[in-house]
């Protein structure tokens, strides 16, 4: 039997969900985009439409540019949409919805060229950079023999795709994970760079010894290749995959190719606190989902689009997957007065219209490894999609919202926790439907968001707040000593001292902040203004609910703008 070892790339704010196959193996998926994604650092402007007829652009020997081409694939499959068809692969979804948002930027982006050029150039030379942005840059292929501890040998494959370098590192996942094909790393790349996260469930793939060594020997081969560095390529853990794996990959590659380098270290994320991790890591992602949510179901005009009350006290919600990201969001919804009626896995699901506590299902999970026959819940034998509720959560793999159950999806928000759960064809009937979905591109970006500041951590070599934390203390105590002298020199001291009582909240950050602090606020920070983003793109160009399409258009401006200010080397 031949397994297989996967890899590809990802942007700095992402990593993303598994997908079975037919064909039987087990794969180490490693998925990497850019350092800092585009969707979360840059502000964005413009607006227009697509050129057509005379106005299209030309390239080559006169014929039609390769973008071209490319767009014309994402049309077809959105007409297969259209015709009640789903798209057939992870793949063909990602360029539809790419297509969809480079048609709508193209007109815009060729008017905010400041060029003496002539029209025809600007227009080629936009449709060049666009079409740059939408293929996949490189891919790495190995084959690694691999003697397992019953004495046979087997083949291990593996790929690690970097979908794009118009910034430096690159940054991904590592997973392992069943029979996937080249296209869907391609994709799960793509999706990288546009900006995601991880989900994902276990999956039991050998003896830790046999997998410390595939894990060894595939970080050598990568790194034989430039594919992995704190200065071009990081790795993260995704599927399968935790702080164990990452421990191995960083210490393989200190002590081989990067030795020599101080940064060795920085050349992965998700490491444990001991190796360089950076605290609030693991819920990183779930922390993001909860402000993705936030951002939305606290805005009045959207709420009144879709028909619910703002704010989440009284709002139910379902949860499909209760792997970290799903454990981690249900837990923070839990905690700012949503209700989970609803959680599915992939051996069965649970209901109670009364609500279901998270902790007592996590220690329920631990203890039973399954949530199946959780005593405060019935057996659900439905779809969990399908259930009543105000948020649907999908935290598990791609491709769960098709055309054959958005009609019977009775969510009014979908936050998609997993990468791609939507197809173009219930992304349609979504909208139809009024039915406000959140994209992965946005909402799922807290894990990944996280791990940028775990390697700019590893690069300072400082923790965050270590240089500031006693200053900061003493700055509030002085503070407080302060005002109460004032208040003494005022009112007289006939009374004798009059005692400054601090309120709950600034007694909790008198002492100044932890690494933790800063993290939560960093990424609260990043997901605020990227909501702020998207939204302000959807009204320039009247997409109303599509905040997908919102998204890919914020995405694609800025790394338009880096290829266009940049140019290129050859």
């Amino acid at each position: 039997m031949q397994r297989v070892l996967g890899a590809a790339l990802r942007r700095w704010e992402a990593v993303a969900a598994a997908r079975r196959s037919g064909r039987a193996g087990l794969r180490l998926l490693a998925e990497a985009g850019r350092r800092k994604a585009a969707l979360l650092w840059q502000p964005v402007s413009g607006g227009g439409a697509p050129p057509t007829g005379s106005d299209a652009p030309e390239g080559g020997s006169g014929g039609k540019c390769g973008c071209a081409l490319s767009w014309r694939r994402g049309k077809h499959v959105a007409v297969a949409a259209q015709a009640g068809l789903d798209a057939p692969g992870l793949l063909p979804m990602v360029e539809t919805f790419c297509a969809r948002a480079m048609r709508v930027a193209e007109a815009d982006l060729v008017q905010q060229l400041r060029s003496v050029r002539p029209a025809k150039e600007k227009r080629q030379w936009v449709h060049g950079i666009l079409e740059t942005i939408q293929r996949c840059s490189h891919v790495l292929e190995v084959s690694i023999p691999v003697k397992r501890d019953s004495g046979h040998w087997e083949v291990i494959e593996g790929w690690r795709a970097q979908h794009s370098q118009h910034l430096l590192p690159c940054k991904g996942g590592v997973r392992f994970c069943e029979s996937i094909g080249i296209d869907d790393v391609k994709a799960l790349a793509a999706l990288m760079t546009y900006k995601c996260a991880v989900v994902g469930k276990s999956l039991r793939v050998g003896k830790e010894r046999e997998l410390e060594k595939i894990t060894r020997q595939f970080t050598v081969e990568m790194a034989k290749k430039g594919f992995i560095g704190p200065g071009t390529d990081v790795a993260a853990p995704d599927i399968n995959t935790g702080e164990r794996e990452m421990s191995w990959i960083a210490d393989t590659y200190s002590r081989t190719l990067g030795y020599k380098d101080i940064n060795a270290h920085a050349c992965v994320t998700g490491k444990p606190i001991s190796q360089g991790g950076i605290h609030g890591r693991v819920p990183a992602t779930g922390r993001g989902l909860l402000h993705g949510i936030e951002n939305y179901i606290n805005n009045t005009l959207y709420m009144n689009l879709i028909g619910l009350s703002p704010g989440f006290p009284g709002k139910t919600f379902v949860l499909q997957g209760f792997g970290n990201t799903g454990l981690h969001t249900m837990r923070y919804l839990h905690r700012c007065g949503a209700c989970c009626v609803c959680v599915g896995e992939v051996d069965g699901a649970i209901y109670n219209s009364s609500g279901i506590h998270p902790k007592e299902l996590q220690d329920y999970k631990t203890e039973h490894g399954t949530i199946v026959g959780f005593p405060k819940a019935e057996p659900y034998e439905g779809s969990v999609l399908e259930v009543p509720c105000d948020i649907l959560i999908p935290a598990a793999v791609e491709k769960q919202l098709t055309k054959e159950n958005a009609h019977r999806v009775q969510a009014k928000i979908i936050a998609e926790a997993a990468n791609g759960p939507t197809t173009p064809a219930a992304h349609e009937i979504f909208l139809q439907r009024n039915i406000l979905v959140i994209p992965d591109l946005y909402v799922n970006a807290g894990g990944v968001t996280v791990s940028f500041f775990e390697w700019l951590k590893n690069l300072n070599h400082v923790s965050y707040g270590r240089l500031t934390f006693k200053y900061e203390r003493d700055s509030n105590y002085h503070l407080l000593m302060s005002v109460q002298q004032s208040l003494e020199r005022t009112l007289g001291k006939g009374s004798g001292e009059i005692p400054i009582v601090p309120s709950p909240e600034f007694q909790a950050r008198v002492a100044g902040a932890s690494e933790k602090d800063i993290v939560h606020s960093g990424l609260a920070y990043t997901m605020d203004r990227s909501a702020q983003q998207i939204m302000n793109i959807a009204t320039r160009y009247n997409l109303g609910l599509d905040q997908r399409t919102a998204a890919y258009l914020c995405a694609i401006e800025k790394v338009f703008r880096v290829y266009n200010e940049a140019g290129f080397a050859y």
